[in-house]
């Protein structure tokens, strides 16, 4: 009986993509290929643009810098795979490839969010201790913060495709998603995975729990800081420092929010809506946050728009 189970495990599964909107793969391809383009080209502006400007060398641009890398990684641990499925029927991914994308996915998710929380504090010293700012996030301590939260990330991470790779067998091959994910994966075990989905559920709710509750913390200091300001117009500017990592907070982990509770309690909810939003959350922050930054932040912009219409800024000067 051994040899017979051993003979029908799988060595590799097939990536459905959206069930149930297979007919509509060649069409959704299309916004999956916008938003990667879309990340790789923000990002990108993003990151010369801080290296090529020298009053951005500042421990906020050093860490949006970290946070276009990090996003830049995750789209491309996504995109690619999931155009081949909608565009070129790629279904069929090998099983150690499907455990290193999952790897990865997850490694980036949880590092973003250690930079949005390194984020969050740096608006609060820069607002609630403006004269220490500099002495205290200075360049070593920034890259000690980002290296501190890809660590967190990389370690967290591991024991899952480990424990998946102790599982005894895989019968099934059928993924009813666009993508390798944790629980996905672990569901298609022919075997006692309550090790993995405890471990996973873990992870996913001590990162969030942590991680959102840090930030809140952050915003409440900067919140009674600003409402001690007298002048209407010093508040203002101090909320208006935040505004984009702000938005960024509520793109990014909302729809994981969403997709998170859909996986775990929300039965009722369609197959296809369920992947749409998990898709999005790895998929429209990382196109969305130079956006974001670009239009709020008047040096990135001015320095943007300066490098692809040099002309326009003289005639502006």
């Amino acid at each position: 009986m051994a040899d017979n189970s051993t003979r029908h495990c799988i060595s590799s599964f097939f990536l459905v993509g959206v069930p149930g909107l297979q007919d509509l793969h060649c069409w959704i391809g299309i916004p999956v290929c916008l938003l990667f383009s879309l990340t790789l080209l923000g990002n990108s502006s993003i990151i010369v643009t801080v290296r090529l400007e020298p009053s951005l060398h500042q421990p906020m641009y050093f860490f949006l810098c970290m946070l276009a890398v990090n996003d830049v990684a995750l789209a491309s641990s996504t995109a690619p795979k999931m155009l081949g499925i909608f565009w070129l029927d790629a279904h069929w991914t090998d099983f150690d490839m499907c455990l290193a994308q999952m790897y990865f996915i997850h490694t980036f998710c949880i590092a973003e969010s250690a930079l949005l929380v390194a984020m969050a504090f740096d608006r609060y010293v820069a607002i609630c201790m403006p004269l220490r700012y500099t002495t205290i996030l200075t360049t070593p301590t920034v890259s000690k913060m980002g290296l501190a939260g890809v660590t967190r990330a990389v370690l967290m991470v591991l024991p899952c495709p480990l424990l998946i790779k102790r599982l005894p067998c895989y019968t099934q091959d059928v993924i009813n998603h666009a993508y390798c994910e944790h629980m996905a994966v672990v569901k298609l075990a022919s075997a006692d995975t309550r090790v993995n989905r405890a471990y996973g559920i873990s992870v996913a709710l001590s990162v969030m729990v942590l991680d959102l509750g840090l930030i809140a913390t952050s915003y409440i200091k900067i919140l009674q800081a600003v409402f001690r300001l007298s002048s209407q117009n010093a508040r203002s500017k101090a909320l208006g420092t935040c505004a984009a990592h702000v938005c960024t907070i509520l793109v990014s982990y909302t729809p994981a929010l969403f997709s998170f509770l859909t996986h775990r309690i929300g039965k009722k909810v369609p197959p296809s809506v369920h992947i749409i939003f998990a898709s999005s959350y790895l998929l429209v922050p990382p196109a969305v946050n130079p956006l974001v930054y670009g239009v709020k932040t008047r040096q990135i912009r001015d320095r943007v728009i300066g490098l692809f219409f040099p002309k326009r800024k003289i005639s502006e000067n």
